[in-house]
């Protein structure tokens, strides 16, 4: 069966496959780290902001997010304000699991 691919000059990204052969990621969250590496470091990686630009909603994005944080692709921290409500989350993603 043919691939047919194009000439990468222009808008396309260079990722590890390490997540793509990772036999213990679903589809789901090999492409949700795949178009989480393919946006800038300061996008909006809250799950609102990433079902907002997919078709997936809230939920499908929370279960893929929880999925590459259980094998070490993604560290989510709490940021809370003065109160100790929580405002907002800081995330570090990892092409790689880390250790």
């Amino acid at each position: 069966m043919p691939v047919f691919r194009v000439p990468k000059r222009n808008n396309y990204t260079v990722m590890s496959n390490v997540h793509l052969l990772d036999p213990n990621l679903s589809l789901k969250a090999k492409g949700l780290l795949s178009y989480m590496l393919s946006n800038p470091d300061d996008w909006d990686y809250s799950i609102r902001g990433l079902a907002s630009q997919n078709r997936d909603g809230p939920d499908s994005v929370r279960t893929g997010l929880k999925e590459l944080e259980a094998h070490h692709y993604l560290k989510r921290e709490k940021v809370r304000d003065a109160q100790g409500h929580i405002i907002d989350y800081d995330y570090q993603i990892f092409e790689q699991p880390f250790s």
